[in-house]
């Protein structure tokens, strides 16, 4: 079993996505590509790589711990747990940038 994760441009969230196409931050919310459907994995790759949102794009392999998806990788685990240091930006949480709908990024 397969997931794609990769990072937000903007925000440099860990994201995953979903059975609706649509990245998240949510590992559990992750749309699982059994082997029989790589075609379908590969095709949400290409098209995730041609609109510049998201970057560092990997396909993670999971396994399931009862409903749980657990990354086999350590450090996919780690990324999926969050930032091991805090967000803040002198002294006060830091809430993440995020990408809006329209996707636009001046580089």
């Amino acid at each position: 079993m397969e997931i794609l994760t990769g990072n937000e441009l903007i925000s440099g969230a860990t994201v995953y996505l979903d059975r609706n196409g649509t990245w998240v931050e949510n590992l559990q919310a992750a749309r699982v590509f059994s082997a029989d459907e790589t075609a379908e994995r590969d095709a949400a790759l290409a098209a995730t790589k041609g609109t510049g949102r998201v970057i560092s794009l990997e396909i993670e392999e999971v396994t399931r711990d009862g409903e749980t998806l657990v990354p086999k990788r350590l450090r996919e685990r780690i990324r999926a747990a969050g930032p091991t240091a805090p967000l803040t930006l002198a002294g006060a949480p830091y809430d993440r940038q995020h990408l809006g709908e329209d996707g636009h990024v001046s580089i």
